[in-house]
């Protein structure tokens, strides 16, 4: 009776121990897919941002603000200008300071303008301020980073022709390359060759005035 009620012994998986492309790709898709997560957001929230640069400033928003002094600033303009940033607690050394008025004073900086009215002591801070989290995504995006970030941003673009490449084989059948999986590969490789037949291409593009991009900041 023992015997009888002896489990059958296990017979081997013929398939263990043979390599498997497909088991290989869904590894090398799982962990590249995760290792991309944090340089994907990068680049697509800020490839959005300066698709539209034409619409906005996708690194830096204005702002105007005024305030007040308490009173006149009198003095030289050098004097004047040393008055206000005291005040104002302003560190940074302005690149220029004028007259564009017989009561206003001017303070140029890098990223703002002060224009103060030396007799009532009023201030209209006109400037840019970084975007959150946009501004150092859009540095990335644009390559600002130079040769070393190159290095970097290659190395993410040969992830994501990694993750294409596993990608088409991971599932067989009606649902892989030979069915839907083949079908919709299909179709997005048809979104960019439909676009630049519609457009002209290039060529007729290249007629069209030049969009300047912001300068390096």
């Amino acid at each position: 009776m023992d015997d009888a009620a002896a489990p059958p012994p296990k017979q081997k998986d013929k398939k263990a121990g043979r390599f498997s492309w497909r088991g290989l790709s869904r590894s090398l898709h799982r962990d590249v897919g995760h290792l991309a997560v944090g340089l994907t957001f990068v680049y697509a929230l800020s490839g959005i941002a300066v698709n539209h640069i034409t619409d906005w400033e996708p690194s830096f928003v204005s702002y105007t603000e005024t305030r007040e002094l308490g009173g006149p600033v009198a003095g030289s303009d050098d004097e004047a200008a040393a008055s206000v940033r005291e005040r104002l607690g302003v560190k940074e050394a302005p690149r220029d300071v004028y007259r564009a008025g017989a009561e206003d004073l001017q303070l140029v900086f890098d990223k703002r303008t002060l224009h103060v009215n030396t007799l009532t002591g009023r201030v209209v801070d006109e400037g840019q301020r970084p975007r959150f989290f946009l501004r150092a995504a859009n540095w990335l995006h644009l390559n600002r980073g130079k040769r070393a970030w190159t290095y970097v941003a290659d190395a993410y673009a040969g992830g994501l022709l990694l993750l294409a490449l596993t990608g088409i084989v991971l599932n067989t059948g009606r649902k892989g390359l030979l069915g839907r999986g083949g079908v919709l590969i299909l179709l997005g490789a048809a979104i960019p060759v439909a676009y630049v037949v519609w457009s002209g291409g290039p060529e007729h593009a290249s007629g069209r005035p030049k969009v300047e991009r912001p300068g390096e900041r």
